[in-house]
């Protein structure tokens, strides 16, 4: 009956990491290891972690055209991952700059990108994935009100997941309609 066990609504971005002795202080500077860049976001690593598990998986997403796009888009497929969902264009890919300390803390600032365009009518226009898809995973690296259009258009046998993170408030009630 469903063609996906999971689809991922939500952010991909490149992961760009530096390992440092301490995490600066206001106004400082500390010298870090070399530059790692990963694929990442929280939308993208579900989707992943899913498919690697043996899930059915896809992901709507919006990543840059440019080459952290593209590393975003060849390890989703790597894993797995149909990513017929995944627009490109509108903005550059997502970018999280990360800093982890020796005991494996980290510090995150994400800078959106292409993540901040996923828009509701991205997730109209993508009726078809909800509709074959068991269980639909969102975040809240994308737009709030991508989010609510993501509840508007599930299937009505579906499940819901919401991982809310990064926590943001909810001005509007984010609850399945009682009726279709």
């Amino acid at each position: 009956m469903y063609d996906y066990d999971l689809l991922v609504v939500g952010s991909a971005n490149a992961d760009l990491v530096i390992g440092v002795e301490r995490r600066p202080g206001a106004g400082e500077t500390v010298l870090g290891s070399d530059l790692a860049v990963h694929p990442g976001g929280k939308g993208a690593n579900q989707a992943v972690a899913a498919a690697r598990l043996g899930a059915r998986t896809a992901l709507l997403a919006r990543v840059g055209d440019d080459a952290y796009g593209r590393l975003l888009l060849d390890s989703q497929r790597e894993a797995g991952v149909d990513t017929v969902g995944v627009l490109v264009g509108g903005a550059p890919t997502g970018v999280a700059l990360i800093t982890v300390d020796p005991s494996g803390d980290n510090s995150i600032v994400v800078s959106p990108g292409a993540n901040g365009r996923l828009t509701p009518q991205d997730v109209s226009a993508a009726g078809c994935l909800f509709q074959s898809s068991r269980v639909v995973s969102v975040q809240l690296e994308i737009p709030l009100e991508t989010v609510v259009e993501v509840v508007r258009n599930l299937a009505p046998e579906s499940r819901f997941v919401l991982n809310p993170s990064p926590p943001r408030p909810c001005r509007r009630r984010c609850s399945r309609p009682a009726t279709r």
